[in-house]
């Protein structure tokens, strides 16, 4: 059986459906379905409309972080699936903002409170750690920041006791997912940077080999030269298929794809990828 990813909501949009800054990715390994993320408001339910989607298969809900863009169809997607456990970090309950220069300060956290979502049936499964979710599919837990070139973005916050304070977004989740060919490693925003995740990931499971990468990688405001580091990252290991969109920004997308040619996907909303025909145990 293969392993689809189908991207129901994204910045950018194949013909017919809707775009909106945000992500959401249904996930779905030899029939057990992850939604990786809601988008921000109403095009994921919009979007998996159009290609059939039921949320009622639903086998899990996994937040990557608590970010707006990420977490805003969240009550839309309950309303349709009925009660679902949902994995996540305890930090996305934390208050968050964006304040850059030359832009007005903005609440970007998650716009629904713990309860109203619980009356929906949401069963919140919070974790420092990884959790696995299947006997092949795991999430990564707290990503700790090794490389020496990825950083935080600087211009995220969030609401402590003594104030709003940089956000280290260690409630920063992403997913991998275990086959033959390796790791497809998908990614929500990459905040804590790309190769560090991956690199994460490879402790984790014990697998080295890296078959795919999917989802944000978070390079929207990174240097060329940052870009370039991880992209000779990725070369170094041997990275067979890249599918990244969202918050990796054009220029880095544009990169990419010179870097890694028919290898390399705009993963927008509407694209369904089969990257696998074989699952490992």
């Amino acid at each position: 059986m293969p392993v689809t990813i189908t991207t129901l909501s994204e910045n950018t949009a194949n013909f017919g459906f809707l775009a909106e800054w945000g992500l959401s990715l249904l996930i779905d390994v030899n029939g057990f379905k992850v939604l990786m993320d809601t988008g921000m408001s109403i095009s994921t339910v919009y979007n998996a409309r159009l290609l059939g989607v039921d949320f009622g298969e639903l086998d899990v809900i996994v937040l990557s972080h608590g970010h707006l863009d990420h977490t805003g169809g969240l009550m839309e997607v309950l309303k349709l699936s009925g009660p679902k456990k949902i994995v996540a970090h305890p930090d996305i309950w934390n208050a968050k903002y964006s304040d850059r220069r030359g832009r007005p300060s903005r609440n970007i956290g998650m716009p629904f409170s713990r309860e109203e979502l619980e009356k929906l049936g949401a069963a919140f499964e919070l974790s420092r750690e990884p959790v696995y979710l299947s006997s092949s599919i795991v999430t990564s837990g707290e990503v700790p920041m090794n490389t020496d070139y990825e950083r935080l973005d600087q211009g995220l916050f969030y609401e402590t006791e003594e104030g709003v304070q940089p956000d280290p977004l260690k409630d920063d989740l992403s997913m991998a997912v275990k086959t033959k060919p390796g790791l497809i490693v998908v990614l929500g925003c990459a905040h804590r940077g790309p190769v560090n995740i991956i690199r994460h990931f490879q402790e984790v499971t014990g697998e080295d080999r890296i078959y795919a990468v999917v989802g944000g990688t978070h390079l929207v405001h990174a240097s060329p030269e940052r870009i370039r580091k991880t992209i000779r990252d990725f070369e170094k290991m041997n990275v067979k298929k890249v599918a990244c969109s969202h918050c990796t920004g054009l220029r880095a997308a544009a990169m990419m794809a010179d870097a890694f040619g028919d290898s390399f996907v705009y993963n927008n909303a509407g694209t369904r990828l089969t990257l696998t025909i074989d699952q490992g145990d």
